[in-house]
């Protein structure tokens, strides 16, 4: 059976930094804490002797850093692919601004409703049901070429949360939020996807 793991990617911002919301547009580099996060989920996986076949990441620095710095702690470094459907979206209007600034035009109410439930605020780009469908083919793909082997998805959080909406079996309680340098896995079976872990921080 194969297991799709999911991880965020490190911080790109460090203490003493004003963060912004960085989207598809604001292509960041990790920070140094960032960079720490990306080689501790790279440790993750080399402790355990999990043998990842392919790792999927969208086209981002942020992203392709951290994929980088896991498949350095692999023996047998695994293929990186680059995956479009894994890119951030775009927060429109609300693009690499500080949270406060995000606030004051949006309000509270729609960004509670962003957190809890993933409903996207007024001026962002972002397409719920074309999400849920790239995690699905996503998920037929690793069936079809890797069905006995672990994969990872290495992607944001904007993209990451949908994963939970295109399984078909995961815990309603599960935060929405998967925060930078953690990870989450899906069980695959020929017709199931089941969240086992969700927002592991190792």
């Amino acid at each position: 059976m194969p297991v799709l793991y999911i991880a965020r990617h490190g911080n790109t911002f460090d203490a003493g930094d004003t963060p912004t919301r960085i989207g598809r547009r604001t292509d960041l580099p990790l920070s140094q804490s960032g960079r720490a996060q990306a080689d501790v989920l790279g440790k993750y996986f080399a402790e355990r002797n999990i043998g990842l076949a392919t790792i999927f990441s969208a086209p981002l620095k942020r992203t392709m850093e951290t994929a980088d710095a896991i498949a350095a702690h692999s023996a047998n470094a695994p293929q990186i692919v680059a995956e479009p459907s894994l890119l951030e979206i775009d927060y429109g209007p609300d693009e690499n601004q500080p949270e406060a600034t995000v606030v004051a035009r949006i309000g509270v109410d729609a960004l509670d409703q962003w957190n809890t439930a993933s409903v996207p605020p007024p001026g962002w780009d972002v397409d719920p049901a074309a999400l849920i469908a790239g995690w699905r083919s996503l998920f037929a793909r690793i069936r079809k070429t890797a069905p006995d082997a672990a994969v990872l998805a290495v992607t944001s959080n904007g993209v990451a949360r949908f994963a939970l909406d295109a399984a078909t079996t995961a815990n309603p309680d599960l935060p929405k939020k998967l925060r930078t340098g953690s990870l989450g896995r899906i069980d695959l079976s020929r017709d199931s996807a089941v969240v086992a872990e969700w927002d592991v921080r190792p």
